[in-house]
């Protein structure tokens, strides 16, 4: 049975305002953010990885990173696939994507066992990995899921504001209620809404880490009929993975044990990001986490 990572990357590189080869280079030989989240992932047991993205990427996604990652790892024996996320029929005037919760539907009849999803331009940290194989490799009922949970302090951008689903979790690290929070900026004291409220930089968060059965994109595939038919706003609603758990849980149609993690989480969410990620993967380099010379290196 194989351990599966999903790669969300059909919006790659649009926050640059191109495509894959607007991809900026992170590491000191022109690595992105990608290739650290698979070795990661590799390194911590995952044997197979699927990358959800557009058809009209598919040249260069293989170009700047589809082809260079298999043959790193053609060795290890682990298994890439391509998922295409195509937007269907949409209101008349509809532009905005539907969403991660379609994204991973487009991997049915691709996953034969426990999964987990990120961001393709989000760096989540090793141990976290770590903790999801280990989630991921336990038994588990086709109802019970997990998320990696991160300090909301560890996630914030210097550079406005983000969108964070805030977790409520029980004394057994079982999660609640996720509250998608959007525009939180950090403030010199910690953490607000924008005009709103303070949040508490020591509550966990979601970054989009899902630990899932395989039985759950039937799952997604049954409830995106009705959220098109519900949209309050046709032109700009999206199907996506914390709202979608969020209304299982209070169904009771799953629990969702939370996972959590110190690692610090960043990404390019705006384009003046770039400077700070560079300098966190510096930091990572100073600290012996990855090989300046080669990323692959304490896998060969």
């Amino acid at each position: 049975m194989d351990i599966t990572l999903v790669i969300l990357a059909a919006g790659i590189g649009s926050r640059f305002g191109g495509g894959v080869k607007q991809i900026a280079p992170m590491g000191p030989n022109g690595e992105i953010i990608i290739d650290y989240s698979i070795h990661d992932a590799i390194k911590a047991g995952f044997n197979k990885v699927i990358f959800v993205i557009r058809h009209d990427i598919y040249d260069d996604f293989k170009e700047v990173i589809g082809n260079r990652i298999e043959k790193v790892f053609a060795e290890f024996g682990v298994k890439f696939g391509y998922a295409f996320q195509e937007p269907g029929e949409r209101p008349a005037g509809r532009v905005k994507p539907w969403g991660t919760g379609h994204a991973v539907m487009a991997c049915s009849g691709m996953i034969d066992g426990p999964f987990a999803t990120i961001n393709a331009d989000d760096y989540y940290g090793i141990e976290a990995y770590k903790k999801a194989v280990a989630f991921l490799s336990a038994s588990h009922s086709s109802s019970e899921y997990g998320m990696i949970g991160y300090v909301l302090g560890n996630t914030l951008s210097e550079n406005g504001g983000v969108t964070r689903g805030i977790c409520k979790i029980d004394a057994d690290g079982a999660l609640c209620e996720i509250d998608e929070t959007r525009n939180i900026i950090k403030t010199e004291t910690g953490a607000r809404v924008m005009d709103g409220p303070e949040v508490s930089t020591e509550a966990l968060c979601s970054m989009n880490f899902w630990l899932l059965p395989a039985e759950y994109v039937s799952v997604l595939e049954e409830g995106f009929p009705a959220f098109k038919a519900n949209m309050a706003d046709p032109l700009k609603d999206e199907y996506l993975l914390p709202t979608i758990n969020d209304r299982l849980l209070k169904a009771g149609k799953c629990s969702m044990q939370v996972v959590p993690t110190d690692d610090t989480w960043f990404g390019v969410t705006y384009q003046e990001d770039k400077p700070y990620v560079q300098q966190e993967f510096a930091k990572l380099y100073e600290k012996g986490v990855y090989n300046r010379e080669d990323l692959y290196k304490d896998m060969r």
